[in-house]
């Protein structure tokens, strides 16, 4: 997929939306400050236990969360293509958890909800058209469940990652599988940059896109919920998200549009993770923010970043609030920028971030763009097979920085300049548990 998406924008001039970072699909795409760890051996921050001895199974590193997405949006890592066997699909979904045991990471981040849609046996939505080709038809298996079976069997965690709004990438509701709930309440729909969104500010769209995403909860046994970057779509230039009738008739008592519509996410974090627990409360719940909070120009309480979007001020999403009120069990900001990048410095948006979740309870999981390493549109750093390595250990200067993420599976498969297994040589000797 080459369409703008998931991860698909970089820092730039303040106030301007970045463009589409080159071969990045979606649902989704210098060194400062204190140093503990070293590039030789594993980075692991002070203050954490040393390795341990497995019976029989060697030595384990400190507990640290090593993860990877698997995106399945427009069949980006999984399936390769649609129409696939089932036996050819299960094939491909085994090799990417075998991977992941090959490079000593213990987490998969699997995408089971890209587009209204679902790649279990939902009662609430269709079959995902990634895998059949055909949206709603069945693929003969149970992929979610193969997944966290395979998963766990292999030591690893499965994180189930949803994507709460977006319907679909066109604007055509025809195009969706008859039934789809988008067609039965074409209310609840909105187009917006070539897309379709469910409709934030509608109660009964919240209440949905929560039974949807629950039901996974409820049947399965995965480790955590898992949302990315998209709560309000990302800015399009001469486009409006036309939610005007939707905020005259239930955004009473707001100063203004922007400050009901992060209440409206707010609400929705909120409730998720209150729901998320009362079902089962050993499931972690995790988001995945765009990596810049706000800018400090914007606000004091912002990172020193010049960042073209603010999640804060352009998604509505306050994910500086939710880390500080402890609504969620872990953030994973996609800090996808190399050391000393200009608008937007990893190793100033670490130290934010970590700062940010201190003392709160809430993990720090720093999400990293693998897919720019040896992309040579990418800047010159990213050109670097050991740019990633440096990553791992900025942040083992950091008590609070518990793990790392990598975009995404093929990726961490291709790995065409050597930049993970750089990482894994440096850093990942040994296992390690991930952090509970």
């Amino acid at each position: 997929m080459r369409q703008m998406a998931r991860r698909g924008f970089v820092a730039g001039a303040a106030g301007v939306v970045a463009g589409a970072v080159s071969g990045v699909a979606a649902a989704g795409d210098a060194f400062a400050g204190p140093s503990r760890g070293t590039g030789a051996s594993l980075a692991a921050p002070s203050g954490g236990p040393g390795p341990t001895e497995d019976a029989g199974r060697g030595r384990v590193a400190r507990r640290e969360l090593r993860g990877m997405w698997v995106a399945t949006v427009a069949n980006l890592d999984w399936p390769s293509a649609p129409g696939l066997t089932a036996a050819a699909q299960q094939a491909e979904l085994i090799a990417y958890l075998d991977e992941a045991v090959d490079r000593r990471l213990n987490t998969v981040i699997l995408q089971v909800r890209p587009t209204a849609d679902a790649l279990w046996p939902s009662p609430y939505e269709p079959w995902a058209q990634y895998l059949t080709g055909v949206q709603g038809k069945d693929p003969g298996w149970d992929p979610l469940g193969t997944a966290v079976r395979e998963a766990h069997r292999r030591g690893l965690e499965l994180h189930a990652w949803f994507n709460p709004y977006r319907v679909a990438n066109h604007t055509d509701p025809t195009r969706l599988a008859p039934g789809h709930p988008a067609r039965v309440h074409p209310d609840w729909v909105l187009p917006y940059g070539g897309k379709l969104y469910y409709n934030p500010g509608i109660p009964e769209v919240r209440r949905f896109v929560q039974d949807a995403m629950l039901d996974a909860v409820r049947r399965y046994d995965i480790d955590a919920v898992h949302w990315d970057d998209y709560f309000y779509p990302y800015p399009v230039a001469g486009q409006v998200f036309d939610d005007d009738a939707t905020y005259e008739k239930y955004g009473a008592g707001f100063p203004d549009k922007a400050a009901w519509r992060r209440d409206n996410t707010d609400r929705l974090v909120k409730e998720t993770a209150e729901r998320i627990k009362q079902i089962k409360k050993n499931v972690q719940f995790g988001v995945s923010p765009f990596g810049v909070w706000r800018n400090a120009a914007t606000d004091p309480l912002g990172s020193d970043t010049k960042a073209g979007v603010q999640t804060y001020d352009d998604l509505y999403a306050d994910t500086r609030g939710w880390v500080r009120k402890g609504w969620i069990d872990y953030i994973c900001p996609q800090i996808y920028w190399n050391i000393g990048f200009a608008a937007a410095d990893y190793a100033k948006l670490l130290p934010w971030w970590a700062e940010t979740v201190r003392g709160t309870g809430v993990d720090l999981f720093v999400g990293e763009a693998l897919y720019k390493a040896g992309d040579p549109a990418q800047p010159a750093a990213w050109q670097d097979p050991a740019e990633l390595s440096r990553h791992v250990t900025f942040a083992a200067g950091y008590d609070q920085a518990r793990g790392h993420v990598y975009f995404s599976g093929k990726s961490v498969v291709n790995d065409p300049i050597g930049a993970m297994d750089r990482v894994v040589a440096d850093h990942y000797r040994n296992r390690a548990r991930p952090p509970r």
